[in-house]
């Protein structure tokens, strides 16, 4: 039997907290306990209170707002502390139906996966927010090689292995970051279809898709660095060097005709090209061996989790 831990990050839910906890279950099979655990993420309302008026277990207050990502990896860090097997994460204005969580919690307990994304029904989304989801996600799955239809959705289980080697670095939100992470470090990723509510208020994350778009993209593009530096700046290296060469050879063939003095810009170009190739591919090396060394940190933090679990007298549930 594993223990729960269903996990609400918040900012400012004093009118939707409350509806959000009522929903959500106390007892589930398969489970030993279900304890919920709210992240107050600097909430200037009462946010607190409504929560602890609906029977709250746990709350984790930050004094100021540090944004989305921070409270849901301050939420996972809280969870596995509380001896979490399990942690489901939702959103503060229940967005998701809760009735969901033994789909989403299934493949987790089977031992199947590592990570289940809820993938929602849409139906109360426009078509061009349909349209950017489904759009980002397409690319989340080329970088992560996994298979999630609904990158962006925040309704998603976790095992306690993998919460403990998640690590999120961006600001803005955790589920892009989250889905590659795994993906790129071999978790097992799965999704199930989930059913959403009617909004209670407008979504406070996508409040322009144009900056949702960039602030995204940002992410994708940044984590995807940070595990595959080699890849990207070889790549970049390529794509400098090659037309550079190209032109060299160029100015070549036009010298050996006579009339290299006229493409002297030529060769200035091709020096520089391929100069900026060979300069990104060293990047690349060096890159690669920060890279290297950030997962054996990373290595060191899971074992680290993993000993002070079993000094607790818990043991991972896969």
């Amino acid at each position: 039997m594993a223990k729960l831990v269903i996990q609400i990050p918040c900012y400012n839910e004093e009118d939707t907290i409350g509806k959000t906890l009522s929903d959500l279950p106390r007892t589930l099979p398969g489970i030993s306990s279900i304890e919920w655990l709210v992240i107050d993420d600097g909430s200037t309302d009462d946010t607190v209170g409504e929560a602890q008026k609906h029977s709250v277990d746990h709350i984790v207050r930050f004094g100021k707002n540090r944004g989305l990502a921070k409270a849901f990896m301050g939420g996972l860090e809280a969870s596995l502390k509380m001896g979490a097997d399990v942690i489901v994460n939702t959103d503060a204005d229940n967005q998701y139906c809760a009735t969901d969580i033994p789909k989403l919690i299934a493949p987790v307990l089977s031992g199947e996966a590592d990570m289940v994304i809820g993938n929602r029904d849409m139906r109360h989304f426009s078509g061009l927010k349909k349209a950017v989801l489904r759009a980002g996600s397409w690319i989340v799955r080329q970088v992560s090689r996994t298979n999630v239809p609904d990158a962006p959705s925040g309704f998603r289980a976790i095992s306690r292995d993998a919460a403990q080697h998640l690590k999120v670095f961006t600001d803005y939100t955790y589920t892009l970051e989250t889905i590659i992470q795994a993906g790129l470090k071999g978790m097992a990723v799965e999704s199930v279809p989930v059913r959403t509510n009617f909004p209670l208020r407008p979504s406070r994350l996508i409040r322009s898709l144009p900056l949702y778009i960039y602030a995204s993209g940002l992410t994708i593009i940044r984590i995807f660095i940070a595990y595959r530096p080699m890849r990207f700046f070889v790549s970049l290296g390529v794509i400098a060097f090659v037309p550079g060469f190209l032109i060299g050879c160029r100015f070549v063939v036009e010298y050996l005709r006579g009339q290299g003095g006229g493409h002297v810009q030529s060769l200035i170009l091709s020096g520089l090209l391929m100069g900026g190739g060979f300069v990104l591919w060293l990047v690349a090396l060096l890159s690669d061996l920060i890279s290297v060394n950030r997962m054996c940190l990373e290595e060191m933090s899971w074992r680290l989790h993993k000993l002070e679990g079993h000094i607790d007298g818990r043991h991972d549930v896969r």
